[in-house]
C-alpha cells in the first residue's frame, strides 16, 4: 500500500463518498440557514413589537404631560382664587372687628351682679 492511498477511504464499506459528504454538508448548511432565517424573522417581529410598545408609551407620556399641564394651570388658578379669598376674608374680619368695636362703644356693657 502506498502512503497516498492511506487517506483514500472511498472504497471502504459504509464510508460516504466525497459527493455524499458534500451533499450532507449542503443539507446541514441549508437547515442552519433556515433556522437562522426563522430566528431573524422572530427577532424582527420582537423588535417591531418593542418599537410599537415604545410608540404607545410615548403617546401615553405625551397625553399624561398634557393632562399635567392642564391640571397645573387649574391648580394655579385655584391657588390664586384661594389667595384672593384669604385676603378678602382677612379684610372682612378686620372690618367686622372694627364694627364690633364701634358697636361696643355705642351700646353700654351689661352690668352683671354677682
Amino acid at each position: 500500500m502506498e502512503p497516498y492511498e492511506i487517506e483514500d477511504t472511498s472504497d471502504w464499506l459504509g464510508c460516504p463518498t466525497e459527493l455524499e459528504t458534500c451533499r450532507q454538508f449542503l443539507r446541514m448548511a441549508e437547515n442552519e440557514i433556515q433556522e437562522l432565517n426563522l430566528q431573524l424573522r422572530k427577532a424582527r417581529e420582537d423588535i417591531f413589537g418593542l418599537i410599537q410598545m415604545h410608540a404607545d408609551a410615548i403617546a401615553q407620556r405625551d397625553e399624561a404631560m398634557a393632562n399635567l399641564r392642564t391640571r397645573s394651570g387649574e391648580s394655579a388658578t385655584l391657588r390664586k382664587q384661594l389667595y384672593d379669598l384669604d385676603i378678602s376674608a382677612r379684610s372682612h374680619h378686620r372690618e367686622a372687628e372694627r364694627l364690633r368695636g364701634i358697636l361696643d362703644g355705642i351700646t353700654p356693657q351689661p352690668k352683671t351682679i354677682i
